[in-house]
């Protein structure tokens, strides 16, 4: 997205040369051109529910192109992300480099490149721009909230990949479909896997199922056998936020990031709904509690929380010290088993 202030820099082209290509001295080489573009997933945890900052009343995520005048990638992307949503931004980290051929709807003969970021944060309660708002990311992904069981839409997405499996041209094809989205899925005996939603939204991708891949069908065709898969975003924006919330689900169990999601004090109770909204599972809360003792990411303060419902909770900090003193863990996520 461009603004009057906007000076985009100057397009680039690079080199693409075969895998067996040898170089040539002085030789020319082939070139594609392309336009360099800068991405943001902004998550939050707010109310046990995981949410996203969005555009265009959630059909796309903050973007628009590096320009000259930042001084790097992550100073263009924090300047983007404030001009557009008026919402500063904390804890960031690049995520992946997206440059697929057809990941654009039509980009022409050029090549766009987008650079994203991951940012942690806390919900901004002030007025947002207009268009600008959060939205659940379950609202994207419907079956990867598994808090309360598997989820309802469960179900018809494997009935469809079944369909799908069955379409296969022949056996030795079929049964590798079959055992693709079961693994993805965990069903047919497979355990479930939170950190594959990106290999999820691919599976359903080339199956048909999700709205981005029927754009441009007619519209029998769109509808034939697919089931409600989620809302679909701008051009490859779904995909970028299920590499995202992928990156956060494996991070959590190894890096203390989920405290960049939860103000300056919380109670063991607020720690554990937020890993469960990230992770979409639901925890054994003794063991929990257990490794937050042990891993002494947390301490006590003299505040207590009174308004729980039940007994009075004290309420905890983050041990930033912890940072310096060892490798943290993460939350190592111990499930109920049901």
């Amino acid at each position: 997205m461009k603004t009057e202030e906007s000076k985009p820099v100057d397009r680039v082209t690079v080199g693409v040369m075969g895998r067996g290509d040898k170089i040539k001295r002085n030789a020319p080489s082939a070139t594609v051109p392309f336009d360099a573009e800068l991405i943001a997933v902004v998550a939050a945890v707010t109310a046990r529910m995981p949410r996203v900052l969005t555009l265009e009343t959630g059909n796309s995520l903050p973007s628009g192109p590096f320009e000259s005048a930042h001084r790097s990638l992550q100073a263009g992307v924090r300047s983007w992300v404030e001009r557009q949503t008026h919402h500063p931004l904390g804890h960031i980290e690049q995520l992946y480099t997206f440059a697929d051929r057809d990941r654009l709807e039509s980009s022409g003969p050029r090549r766009v490149i987008s650079v994203s970021y991951l940012a942690l944060t806390l919900e901004s309660r002030r007025d947002p721009a207009p268009g600008v708002g959060w939205w659940s990311w379950y609202r994207y992904f419907p079956w990867e909230d598994h808090r309360q069981g598997p989820p309802p839409i469960l179900g018809p997405i494997l009935g469809a990949l079944e369909r799908w499996a069955m379409e296969a041209p022949g056996v030795p094809e079929r049964r590798e479909r079959r055992r693709r989205y079961r693994h993805a899925f965990g069903a047919g005996g497979q355990a479930w896997n939170e950190e594959w939603v990106l290999q999820r939204y691919e599976l359903l991708y080339e199956a048909g199922l999700i709205a981005e891949s029927r754009r441009g069908m007619e519209e029998m065709e769109q509808e034939r056998d697919a089931p409600p898969t989620g809302e679909a975003m701008v051009q490859d924006h779904r995909r970028i936020l299920a590499t995202a919330i992928a990156r956060l689900r494996a991070k959590i169990k190894y890096r203390p990031v989920v405290f960049e999601l939860l103000p300056a004090t919380f109670t063991y109770l607020e720690l554990q709904q937020a890993v469960e909204a990230i992770a979409g599972l639901r925890l054994h809360k003794q063991n929990f509690r257990r490794l937050m003792v042990q891993q002494k990411l947390v301490e006590p303060t003299e505040a207590i929380e009174h308004q729980t419902g039940g007994r009075p909770a004290r309420r905890y900090r983050f041990r930033r010290e912890v940072l310096m003193e060892q490798a943290p863990g993460g939350a190592r996520l111990p499930q109920v088993r049901g």
